[in-house]
């Protein structure tokens, strides 16, 4: 397991990680629930920044990834940001298709939800507009994400981060 620290603009963004294998029927262990963080109503906004977590490869098919994206808003005002995973194909392709892969997240119940990816230009991404928060002075966003492999063969990295709304 691993971890690091990135501190921007009066934040701080924390990411673990950890590659486990996992039968493609198989379940992971339940991790402790957290409170949800409220959502904001706003329209969408457009990021103004992103604090980039380390990239890591894929693992191999029927292997999974997890890991916990913390991002804490160390500032005096309110913030609103919003997690994204980012899982890009090699340079020369073949390209990843989101079928590929199953990108999951816990909900506040503890449970695991499929968290739907678009493609475009060879890297698969997380909706950002759905995953906007605003986090008030001093809390914390932590979501936990599994990436798992469904195709042999699929190669590429897999970037958490976290847009930040001006």
């Amino acid at each position: 397991m691993s971890s690091i620290n990135h501190r921007l603009r009066g934040a701080t963004l924390a990411l673990t990680t950890a590659l486990v294998g996992v039968g493609m029927a198989g379940a992971a262990p339940a991790l402790a629930s957290t409170a949800p963080v409220a959502s904001t109503s706003t329209p969408a906004l457009i990021p103004v920044d992103f604090v980039d977590a380390p990239v890591r490869a894929l693992p191999a098919a029927g292997q999974s990834h997890t890991f916990t994206v913390s991002y804490r808003n160390n500032s005096s005002v309110d913030q609103v940001v919003a997690p994204q995973i980012l899982v890009e194909s090699p340079d020369n392709g073949p390209y990843l298709a989101p079928a590929d892969i199953l990108v999951e997240r816990r909900n506040a119940d503890g449970q695991r939800e499929i968290v739907p990816v678009a493609s475009q230009t060879g890297t698969l991404f997380t909706d950002l507009v759905a995953a906007q928060r605003t986090l008030r002075p001093g809390e914390t966003l932590t979501e936990r994400y599994r990436v798992t492999v469904i195709t042999a063969g699929a190669a590429g990295t897999v970037q958490p981060r976290v847009a930040l709304y001006g």
